[in-house]
């Protein structure tokens, strides 16, 4: 690892002696006493990056100005947009990012000895820790065989995926891989590999201790930020660009301060917590920004609760949600295992270098909003959004408005509903949501609102001992009052660790849970990334005979559309306890508030309140079976694997053999006739639409993870194959494979392209005006040379950090993509793909320009001199050869960006430069 690159280092310089060792480390106090600047009232989360300056101040670059800049951040209350260079000290994956991510590596050694260079200059330089967590699926549930024959079935589909990822391991220096079976990649981190404080020796041979960062190929990276440990999410290839040593070129961020005070009520849990903050902070605007928590309210927040908030960021839109270093950072840090050693450096070197969190913390902020705690109501967030919070109480009326909406009906006239029937407005009934529908072969009925997967899923909530012990206890009150789940509800529980089953075990809980059909499914995300698995086929056939708004609720952090399971249209996240409570109800409709949920065997109502545990309850399991000795024995041989994992056999070689045949693992596109010379950038002339898109497009809308079906580009091509429609896997799972992420590219089911009137589901119009899947269309524009653009309204790719949200995108051959705004991650990956974002300005929208899709786009002032957000002329002509002239803002927002765009991609700037040096 590169910890230091300085060359003048004695300023900052200092020394710290704890335990009788001695460490150098960088401090912040003597920048200040160097006349570099005031920066005792920066945010901690500013002041791990401004340490990350003097670290590496080499005045090049990173120069002393760039230090300076930050003291001007706080002078000017909060605002200084200086462009910088950020180096973190490892990356960490997952495998549905990471095997795109090691075949890019490997495509990069098969160009390195095109053009003459030394294959080994593509090797990781800082460590890269990848986590296969994204794989199990939910086929086999509610039984005692459910965890080993999902195992078995995600070994057979993903053999060859796993021998690649075995052979990266191998070929690559600095990469280890975290096996299956172990748990979720963000969970991993904050129980076992983030360590706050981080130690390796420099050039001298002098330890040299600095803060814990890192980038990760996941958006849920930010939730190590609960352990004070500064993170977040980028695309593959941004973070292939750190691996190999390349600099994040990022603005110093505004940091917005959220202050929390109060505590928690009876009741109410994490989860609603963080569902409140994500909607106040989606609703306060917080794309590109830190939000830091400070405030008397961490005094009564677990570490546990703090990561449940930081590992939602990228849901309320924030670079990441940090929380300082404090008692409660080092109390986590012992009870999950780590050294003593580490846990009185940690201490020590966050007084040192003032990133310690007292009762005097009062940093100054960019802008502050404030909560208390006592203040917050059990909560769920629903129907596909997750910032679209709903008040339990209120949770039954507003489905009953989710099921007018899809039905398109007017519920503003009470319970009657307005429609239009021959040119006039009649009245009629609104379906009623409690009416069922048959299900074949079966003694009970479903309908609008029965909730079809009760999932206990996601890093996000697994990771917490209370709610998962409150799981635990509501499924235990169940059982004793004779309760179970309802027959049509798929539950399943998958831990984000081993850790989990481990306490759950001791305290008794795990065969409380078993007993109402929440067994043990696997250690992975599963649900929340769609792989609920297919309901059973009757439930199924039910839901789409009778055209029935059925449900999910799981204790993710996702529920976009056409992400959980197809059958699925109403999607809602909540707290694991919550979960059990609506799989024993199985309907959206009752007030699980107030109605009861169930009803004994000797005919007794039984409600919500009957089998919720206390906060005492809860507290004093986790206190006796959340022990130090658990987390030690459960990650002593965290890269060992089970016996699957050791059976998996590679060949060693310095470059990959790419097997013809794979549908999984394919030699990608992207550096194909590439030449040593960058190439410039070009006006793009006579473009024509293939997506005119709405507000709210999310990376899942752009590159589904979940299942697809085989009338789609990707089945066809697979069935092409004589790969049968039961071995499609996910397209998570087939990121390797270029061919099928191309033909996966905005084919969710759910994506509404506005070209095309009620038309759902990845199509658009091709170049002969006829209806056709996107990929068919975007190859028939290629084949006549024509460009493409993407147009959208607002807040453009939220939701996961996915790399093939873009690289699909570049390939369909899209040049620009023009929208109202875009979110951090997905703005970054398309200039990483070399395509180019704009925004639209002055108030112009699709709409208020009235588009169609079948304009042609001419957009100029791109060659020549272009700077970082310049606006530049973008000319719109009608079919009807009307044409308008407005203004877009082009968001290539550095100037190394620019050069990533002249390069094609970030991943063909390293690989140039690396050639040079080779």
């Amino acid at each position: 690892m590169t910890v230091f690159v300085g060359t003048d280092s004695a300023k900052t310089r200092r020394e710290l002696t704890v335990g009788g060792a001695r460490y150098a480390y960088y401090s912040i106090e003597a920048a200040g006493a160097a006349g570099l600047g005031d920066f005792s009232r920066l945010p901690a989360a500013l002041k791990v990056v401004l340490e990350n300056m003097l670290r590496f101040e080499d005045g090049k670059t990173v120069t002393q100005d760039d230090i300076r800049a930050f003291a001007e951040w706080a002078e000017k209350g909060g605002r200084n947009p200086r462009e910088i260079a950020y180096r973190p000290a490892r990356v960490l994956m997952q495998d549905f990012t990471g095997v795109p991510a090691v075949v890019d590596l490997a495509a990069m050694r098969d160009a390195m000895v095109a053009l003459g260079g030394d294959p080994q200059k593509i090797n990781p330089l800082n460590p890269v820790d990848l986590v296969i967590d994204h794989s199990v699926m939910v086929d086999e549930f509610g039984n005692p065989r459910a965890f080993r024959m999902n195992v078995d079935r995600e070994y057979e589909r993903n053999g060859e995926r796993y021998e690649f990822l075995k052979w990266g391991q191998g070929a690559f220096a600095n990469f280890r891989v975290v096996p299956p079976g172990t748990g979720i990649c963000h969970q991993v981190n904050l129980e076992y590999l983030g360590q706050t404080v981080w130690t390796d020796k420099d050039p001298s041979g002098a330890e040299v201790a600095y803060p814990d960062t890192l980038v990760g190929t996941d958006s849920h990276t930010t939730m190590v930020n609960g352990l004070a440990i500064l993170g977040w999410g980028v695309g593959g290839i941004e973070a292939e660009a750190a691996m190999l040593g390349q600099p994040i070129s990022m603005l110093i961020p505004e940091v917005v301060g959220f202050k929390l005070t109060g505590a928690l009520r009876e009741g109410v849990t994490a989860t609603d917590l963080v569902l409140t903050v994500t909607q106040m902070l989606r609703k306060k605007g917080v794309v590109n920004k830190f939000v830091e928590f400070y405030g008397a309210g961490l005094d009564h927040l677990p570490l546990a609760d703090r990561a449940t908030i930081a590992n939602m960021a990228p849901e309320y839109g924030a670079t990441c949600g940090f929380f300082p270093i404090d008692d409660e950072t080092l109390r986590y840090l012992r009870v999950s295992g780590r050294e003593e050693e580490r846990i009185a450096l940690v201490e020590a070197y966050a007084k040192a270098n003032g990133f310690w969190r007292g009762a005097d913390y009062d940093p100054v902020y960019t802008d502050t909003l404030e909560l208390d705690m006592g203040a917050v109501e059990p909560s769920l967030a629903g129907p596909k959004r997750p910032q679209d919070r709903v008040a339990l109480a209120d949770a039954a009326p507003a489905f009953l408005k989710v099921v007018a909406d899809y039905r398109g009906v007017d519920l503003s006239n009470g319970s009657k509903a307005m429609a239009s029937e021959g040119g006039a407005v009649v009245e009629l009934d609104l379906v009623d949501p409690r009416k069922r529908h048959p299900v074949a072969g079966a003694d009970y009925d479903i309908g609008d609102g029965s909730v079809v997967i009760a999932a206990i899923t996601s890093c996000t909530n697994t990771s917490n001992p209370y709610v998962m012990v409150g799981a635990g206890l509501v499924a235990r009150k169940a059982r004793a009052l004779g309760i179970t789940r309802k027959p049509w509800v798929k539950t399943s529980l998958a831990p984000g660790s081993q850790v989990v089953t481990d306490y759950l075990e001791a305290a008794g809980l795990q065969e409380d849970l078993d007993a109402i059909g929440f067994n043990l499914v696997g250690y992975g995300c599963t649900t929340c990334i769609g792989n609920s698995g297919p309901l059973p086929e009757e439930i199924s056939r039910a839901i789409q005979e009778g055209d029935l708004v059925a449900a999910s609720v799981l204790s993710g952090n996702r529920n976009f559309e056409g992400r959980v399971n197809p059958d699925t249209r109403a999607n809602y996240l909540a707290s694991p306890p919550l979960v059990v409570a609506y799989a024993l109800a199985g309907d959206m409709n009752i007030d699980i508030a107030t109605e009861p949920l169930a009803r004994t065997p000797d005919g007794r109502d039984v409600y919500l309140k009957d089998i919720w545990p206390s906060a005492r309850e809860v507290a004093e399991i986790v206190e006796r079976t959340v022990t130090r000795e658990s987390f030690r024995s459960k990650y002593a041989d965290v890269f060992k694997g089970d016996e699957k994992w050791r059976a998996v056999s590679v060949e060693e070689s310095e470059t990959y053999s790419w097997p013809t045949g794979s549908t999984y693992v394919q030699n990608p596109p992207y550096f194909r006739g590439m030449g040593r010379e960058p190439g410039v950038i070009s006006d793009i002339a006579g473009a024509r639409i293939l997506a005119l898109l709405g507000d709210s497009v999310t990376t899942d809308h752009i590159s589904p993870a979940g299942s697809f079906k085989p009338v789609h580009p990707a089945g066809a091509y697979l069935q092409e194959r004589q790969v049968p429609v039961s071995e499609f896997n996910s397209y998570g799972s087939r990121r390797g494979n270029h061919e099928v992420m191309m033909r996966g590219t905005f084919a969710n089911i759910r994506i509404r392209n506005e070209m095309l009137e009620g038309v759902e589901g990845g199509y658009t119009l091709g170049p002969d005006g006829m209806q056709a899947s996107i990929y068919d269309a975007a190859m028939a524009w290629q084949a006549k040379g024509v460009p493409l653009v993407v147009i959208a309204g607002k807040e453009y790719g939220t939701g996961s950090s996915r790399d093939w949200a873009a690289k699909g995108t570049a390939l369909l051959g899209v040049k620009a993509v023009i929208a109202e705004s875009f979110e951090r991650i997905h703005r970054s990956n398309l200039v990483g793909m070399g395509v180019i974002p704009f925004e639209f300005t002055g108030g112009d929208t699709r709409k208020s320009l009235g588009l169609k899709g079948d304009e042609t786009i001419s957009i100029s002032g791109l060659a020549g001199d272009l700077k970082p957000l310049s606006e530049v002329p973008c000319r719109i002509q009608g079919s009807d050869g009307t044409v308008r002239e407005i203004a877009l803002r082009c968001r290539i927002d550095t100037a190394v960006e620019i050069e990533y765009v002249e390069n094609g991609g970030v991943l063909h700037y390293v690989l140039r430069n690396l050639a040079k040096v080779a």
